[in-house]
């Protein structure tokens, strides 16, 4: 049995105020692993909180990150685009916001804050790799349909990556071309850094996101669920968190 608890939690990084969303099992009595989910371009929607959920009957404590502020949610297509064009505008703001989200996740009191993992989806598979190449302080990060260039670190920026590395990507994914992988990987060399690239064949952009085909169609964007590849992509996560933050 369980006991799943979730709140919305208020938060700040410099005046902006937060709005995210935390899941547990009240039923666990030790201190455990801490993840955060970063959401896709869409903003914290329920999707991101589902997933919170999801890590939450695994055992973790997780908490869905607004980088937004204020709990925005797009829409549509133009003002997701707006908002995270805003968000990438300024990097050393959002890495603030994460950073954020991330000691108020350490802080709660079911949390071990020496275990603690990202995980994000689109925008958010992108900044869960940003932060690790920033060398913030997370044992493993897992990215799903992410933007790799958002991993690769200006000549003279970055640290030294401590976090695990594994990203799901979907081999038809038109958002993601050869020569970004290219990149991201020669990164990831350079850097030394463990991680994986798992190619999910037939996948395309959002294959995790049950509404990722209706969204598609809605917005005329080249999005689709999977459901083998987010079966399988969420099946190697778990083993991924469970190795490295026993």
């Amino acid at each position: 049995m369980s006991d799943i608890q979730t709140r919305e939690v208020s938060y700040h990084a410099g005046p902006l105020r937060m709005k995210g969303f935390l899941a547990w099992d009240d039923d666990l009595g030790d201190p455990r692993p801490g993840v955060l989910v970063v959401h896709e371009f869409w903003g914290l929607n329920d999707y991101a909180k589902k997933r919170t959920e999801m890590l939450a009957e695994l055992g973790y404590t997780a908490m869905a990150v607004d980088l937004y502020g204020e709990g925005k949610v797009a829409a549509d297509r133009d003002e997701a685009g707006q908002l995270m064009t805003d968000l990438l505008a300024d990097l050393p703001e959002c890495r603030a916001r994460f950073a954020a989200a991330l000691e108020l996740l350490k802080s709660h009191d079911t949390v071990d804050a020496s275990r603690t993992a990202a995980i994000g989806y689109c925008l958010g598979g992108g900044i869960v790799l940003h932060m690790a190449r920033y060398g913030l302080d997370l044992d493993v990060v897992a990215s799903f349909h992410g933007s790799l260039p958002l991993a690769i670190a200006p000549a003279g920026e970055g640290g030294e990556v401590t976090a695990r590395i594994v990203v799901y990507n979907g081999e038809d994914d038109s958002f993601i071309p050869a020569e970004a992988i290219a990149a991201f990987k020669a990164e990831m060399e350079k850097t030394g850094a463990d991680y994986q690239f798992i190619n999910l064949p037939g996948a395309l952009h959002g294959f995790s996101n049950p509404e990722a085909t209706a969204k598609g169609k809605k917005f005329n964007m080249p999005l689709a669920y999977n459901a083998l590849a987010d079966k399988c992509s969420w099946a190697h996560m778990r083993l991924v968190l469970a190795a490295s933050l026993e």
